[in-house]
């Protein structure tokens, strides 16, 4: 199969999966094909499906994020010992593992389409993240709390892991314990990673943009927590700050030269 045969088979068992989809056509237009399927992957709740759908799922997906060009972490360039600031997709990045900022239920965005990281994460990783971060969350028996950290497989990306966060979201003054829950979060995926001996860690900026954390104050609560861990003996020896905003590059980039 070509990439257009995979993800016209992917769109046809998604949409014969559920009754309520009878009638929907496939476009025609290449784009609109892409955008159908990411948006029926994000609403498809978390069961089985066939092993074959995997199979051309996963072939789809890595062909994909290949075309988008992947960066390996050994490509990097230091900002100081051990810490870099790079702007890029990170569903892209090939490192040990990248954190999503995710939601309380920590089976990702079902929103179609949305540009959020956490849908991003989920969309290129594949549909066994949403069923084995389901499966986790139904033994845990309650929504995840903030500040805290789950790790999984990556699956279809590049990168081995991904550690899962759950940010404070900023609905007024921001408050000290906002920025304690923030620490938190960096704390506990280094923590989780050093657990499990990885030695690359890519952040992006949890509880900025769709949480409302100010950019500036979440950035100065990361490079702190990161540089207080960094001075522990661990497996961790490299920290990706990730960016995607050019005002959180700018703001990084003041940071790191000023520590």
């Amino acid at each position: 199969m070509n990439q257009s045969e995979r993800r016209n088979y992917l769109i046809r068992e998604l949409l014969n999966e559920d009754e309520r989809y009878e009638g929907i056509m496939i476009p025609a237009e290449e784009e609109e094909q892409k955008q159908l399927l990411r948006g029926l992957m994000n609403i498809r709740a978390p069961r089985h499906i066939s092993r074959e759908f995997l199979r051309i799922q996963d072939a789809y997906l890595i062909q994909e994020t290949e075309a988008k060009g992947i960066v390996d972490v050994d490509e990097l360039i230091p900002v100081r010992d051990g810490i870099y600031l790079w702007q890029g997709d990170i569903t892209t990045l090939r490192c040990d593992g990248i954190v999503n900022a995710a939601n309380s239920g920590m089976t990702g965005c079902y929103v179609p389409n949305h540009r959020c990281i956490d849908n991003c994460i989920h969309s290129f990783s594949g549909i066994q993240l949403r069923i084995a971060c389901a499966q986790m969350m139904q033994k845990q028996g309650y929504d995840e709390p903030v500040g805290q950290a789950k790790i999984t497989p990556a699956y279809n990306l590049p990168c081995k892991y991904i550690l899962h966060t759950v940010g404070p979201i900023i609905t007024g003054k921001l408050t000290a314990k906002d920025c304690n829950m923030l620490a938190s979060c960096y704390r506990s995926c280094l923590r989780l990673a050093a657990e499990k001996g990885l030695e690359s860690v890519a952040f992006c900026c949890i509880s900025t943009g769709e949480f409302h954390f100010p950019n500036d104050r979440a950035a100065e609560i990361a490079v702190e927590a990161v540089d207080e861990f960094m001075k522990k003996d661990s497996s961790v020896k490299k920290v990706i700050f990730n960016v995607f905003k050019e005002l959180d590059k700018e703001i990084y980039g003041k940071l790191l030269r000023k520590y």
